[in-house]
């Protein structure tokens, strides 16, 4: 399908409700929802929204706290999140639509599913694990001491950045990704930060998995020292109708160090399964 030129121009929209959502949104056909990471934002996959733009409807949110959207006081659950998407879903009419989540974005998608499991056409679930035991205890206190740590003792996003990029992307990654990295951890916000890190210490979607009953593809990034490759082979284990696809040469961020790479696998995917995301 070939869009009006003024469907391939990315648009900013709100979702209404507590707390107000800022979204990207560009193209015509089929929706496609984008769910970035903890430490990203909408605009981590302006490179997918572009290039799904002439046979999809691509959105990408910053979710609560995140970005150019509002926040809440109190504690932060997955299922806040989950609420919210159902919340866009049916703002913009959509019965079906096909989702795609990283790391966080990917955790709440795991959280959405029991919940709203008829609002999901697909899933693509990328460099994200399934409970917080699924990484090994060193990575634990890694994850933690790069970033919980040093903000409870004062540090700034401008002191963690540097770190935090160095142990997210892999070795070929660019200058300009790696700059973007650093400029998307600077703009987050600590309060929203902290909670969400609380929340993700005690996720666990593990008994979730065996009842996912939709079509799901897995990506990970050949050099996620994260959340490596192995964790996509064992949720590949545990999802009935899951394939699998490592991104050579790309760490946590795969969609946007090896955009490329990345983006073929996702249209096979959605392409291949576009009939199944609808419309009210």
């Amino acid at each position: 399908m070939v869009s009006p030129e003024s469907e391939l121009l990315i648009r900013t929209f709100q979702i209404e409700g507590s707390p107000e959502l800022t979204c990207d949104t560009i193209g015509g056909g089929p929706p496609v929802i984008f769910l970035h990471g903890i430490g990203g934002s909408r605009t981590s996959w302006t490179r997918q929204l572009t290039a799904l733009a002439e046979d999809f409807t691509a959105i990408a949110w910053d979710a609560r706290g995140y970005g150019a959207s509002g926040d809440v006081p109190g504690e932060r659950r997955f299922t806040h999140f989950a609420d919210d998407l159902r919340r866009l879903l049916d703002q913009l009419n959509v019965e079906r639509a096909h989702l795609v989540g990283l790391s966080m974005g990917a955790r709440i998608l795991l959280t959405f599913f029991p919940l709203h499991k008829d609002r999901v056409a697909t899933l693509t679930l990328c460099d994200c694990f399934y409970e917080f035991q699924a990484m090994n205890a060193e990575t634990q206190r890694e994850f933690l001491d790069l970033r919980e740590k040093p903000l409870l003792e004062g540090k700034t996003f401008v002191d963690l950045a540097p770190a935090l990029v160095k142990s997210l992307v892999a070795p070929e990654c660019s200058p300009e990704v790696a700059a973007e990295l650093f400029e998307s951890i600077v703009a987050l916000r600590p309060e929203s930060y902290l909670k969400t890190l609380r929340a993700t210490t005690a996720f666990d979607a593990s008994a979730n998995l065996a009842e996912i009953d939709v079509p799901v593809q897995l990506i990970f990034g050949e050099h996620d020292r994260l959340t490596p490759p192995s964790i996509g082979e064992s949720m590949l284990a545990l999802i009935s109708e899951s394939r699998l696809s490592v991104v050579p040469k790309a760490g946590h961020l795969s969609n946007m160090e090896q955009p490329t790479r990345f983006n073929i696998i996702l249209r096979s995917f959605l392409d291949a399964y576009a009939n199944l995301s609808s419309y009210r």
